[in-house]
């Protein structure tokens, strides 16, 4: 019997201006030390190229669109997109999600289909490397292509927890549409590329949080930390965005929910009003590589309601997922190095922070370090959570 801490997961009572790489020189200097840093600047730049193309190449000489079985169910968090069938017919949901759910408890798209499930994903938000931005703090840093991906990650777990706050699970997004909702482009304002109080969740916020930390711009961060950095971003954000005091963030430690903890941090003592809540639990499923014990646990997390997804991915190499066919996660890849979007002007272009292509990775290639998260609007959303995942994160026969 292997007692993996993963699955020990318990829910207890407790005791402005666009950056270049090249700085504007007033005129010509003889100072050795001004060539020294134009020559370190041209390094940086051509250096920083190169790490975009590579990583570009890569991104796109991947396959782009994975084959979808029509006849397997689609998760995304919480929702099971189905092949269309005759009114007669129907479709087998998987035993993994069978034994732990009735079909009262399930939200399926039938109406729409596989359609329905593009139109879903398409709405997720999309955010990856970005280059030309405003240089990191204490750093020479204009890009974080090659070491931002878990960062990266992290920002479309809590971007989606944003959109199903504000906005709700139902919405989409429909890029052929001008208009768009203010929440949208708000949301993404936070997540910014520019050191401002008014994109508290941008990657120049959480670099200077972890410098508090121990770590320094183009350092890699694990998924535990990231959770981390999250939950002090949204305590600085509530003062200077009212939005944030409607949200709490809770990151479990040692796998472990304490509910008492919970309500005091989500329930109001004056007014007795509920905070919604950010749940996350970083875990380690397995020792060196993934064990495959925990995979119908971990598919079936995204048939809850309350799922927003997973960070975690391949070694050293960070995804999003949002879902699951058959034996493969379905996710989102932050690795595609993008120029950074002045998102303070009017009207800034969407289309960079959509992703239109799905990708799948077998499941049994994941990293065993990820952190899994949960968006409870409501106490009862969030007690309701608390039941439904107990059985769930047990594996079967025991681990």
């Amino acid at each position: 019997m292997q007692n993996n801490p993963v699955m020990d997961t318990q829910i207890a009572p407790s005791d402005n201006n666009k950056s270049y790489f090249l700085p504007k020189l007033n005129g010509p200097s003889n100072s050795s030390s001004v060539v020294q840093d134009n020559s370190s600047d041209v390094e940086g730049k051509v250096k920083t190229r190169i790490l975009s193309m590579w990583n570009n190449m890569k991104f796109v000489g991947m396959k782009l669109k994975p084959n979808f079985a029509k006849e397997s169910p689609v998760w995304l968090l919480g929702m099971c997109y189905r092949k269309l069938e005759p009114p007669n017919e129907s479709t087998e949901l998987g035993t993994d999600v069978a034994a732990f759910q009735s079909q009262s408890d399930i939200s399926c798209s039938d109406e729409e289909g596989l359609e329905g499930f593009k139109k879903d994903f398409i709405s997720k938000l999309w955010l990856t490397y970005r280059r030309e931005f405003p240089i990191l703090n204490g750093s020479t840093y204009s890009s974080d292509c090659g070491w931002g991906c878990m960062i990266r990650s992290g920002q479309m777990l809590i971007g989606q927890a944003l959109v199903f706050h504000f906005l709700g699970r139902d919405w989409r997004y429909a890029p052929e549409q001008k208009e768009t909702t203010v929440y949208h482009r708000k949301i993404i304002k936070w997540f910014g590329d520019k050191p401002s109080r008014n994109s508290p969740l941008s990657l120049h916020s959480l670099v200077r949080i972890g410098k508090g930390l121990g770590k320094k711009p183009g350092d890699w961060y694990g998924p535990g930390l990231v959770a981390h950095l999250f939950r002090q971003a949204f305590k600085d954000a509530s003062k200077d965005n009212f939005e944030f005091d409607t949200v709490n963030v809770y990151v479990a430690q040692n796998c472990t929910v304490y509910i008492r903890d919970i309500f005091a941090e989500c329930i109001d003592q004056a007014t007795n009003k509920w905070k919604s809540l950010v749940l996350l639990i970083p875990v380690r499923l397995g020792a060196e590589k993934f064990n495959s014990i925990y995979s119908p646990c971990l598919t079936t997390l995204f048939s809850i309601k309350e799922c927003i997804g997973i960070i975690g991915g391949r070694p050293k190499h960070s995804l999003y997922f949002v879902g699951y066919q058959d034996d493969r996660l379905i996710h989102l890849d932050p690795h595609y190095c993008q120029e950074v979007v002045d998102v303070w002007a009017s009207d800034f272009p969407l289309t960079t922070f959509h992703c239109r292509s799905p990708r799948k990775l077998p499941i049994s290639k994941i990293d065993p370090s990820c952190c899994i998260g949960f968006y409870c609007r409501t106490k009862e959303d969030f007690l309701t959570l608390v039941e439904t995942v107990q059985p769930i994160v047990v594996p079967p026969h025991g681990a």
